[in-house]
């Protein structure tokens, strides 16, 4: 059975700090961009039928850092829209709105966990078509990896909640025998 492998990007600054990022498309740090070379240290001769990325530079430059050639970038690898939550961190947000978390409150002008795991859903229905001609990368977003994650194993969305990612990991989907299983995780 094939596998598909996931890479959250490396760090930026606003991972680093815990700011929710969104549309908003930023660089790597320099530490987020030695993480990168290290995803291609870990996934040195391995082969791919195909490798997705979300358009935004953080995705598409650890691919690039690592060695991994993107053969196309899917605008539902993009990441859970913040909207007004953008930018800010949960303890800013909580400020607000006690006892939020964007995987059972509401983002105003952005999407919800359903919205994401729809998005999540699409991508895991081209993948599967893919896999019979091999394994299948995907460099995105915490979130929305966490979102597929969990639709992957037959969970709902907001059970992405379960799952912290790191940034700049390889993590690993695939089956036993014909069930959808995690095989690795934060590698």
């Amino acid at each position: 059975m094939r596998e598909i492998v996931l890479v959250r990007h490396g760090q930026t600054e606003w991972s680093a700090s815990g700011r929710h990022t969104s549309f908003t498309d930023l660089d790597l740090t320099p530490e987020g961009e030695r993480q990168a070379a290290r995803v291609g240290t870990a996934l040195a001769g391995r082969a791919f039928a195909a490798l997705l990325s979300s358009p935004l530079r953080r995705a598409t430059h650890t691919a690039q850092l690592a060695g991994l050639d993107v053969t196309a970038t899917d605008d539902d690898l993009l990441e859970w829209h913040y909207g007004a939550y953008e930018g800010r961190t949960t303890a800013e947000i909580r400020q607000e709105r006690p006892g939020w978390t964007v995987w059972n409150g509401d983002c105003p002008g952005g999407e919800t966990a359903e919205q994401v795991g729809m998005r999540a859903d699409r991508v895991l229905d081209r993948v599967r078509t893919m896999l019979p001609s091999g394994d299948v990368a995907l460099i995105a977003h915490a979130h929305i990896l966490r979102v597929l994650t969990a639709r992957w194993l037959g969970l709902p969305p907001a059970s992405g909640a379960l799952f912290r990612l790191e940034t700049a990991t390889v993590n690993v989907l695939g089956f036993e025998r014909e069930t959808p299983v995690l095989l690795q995780w934060n590698g």
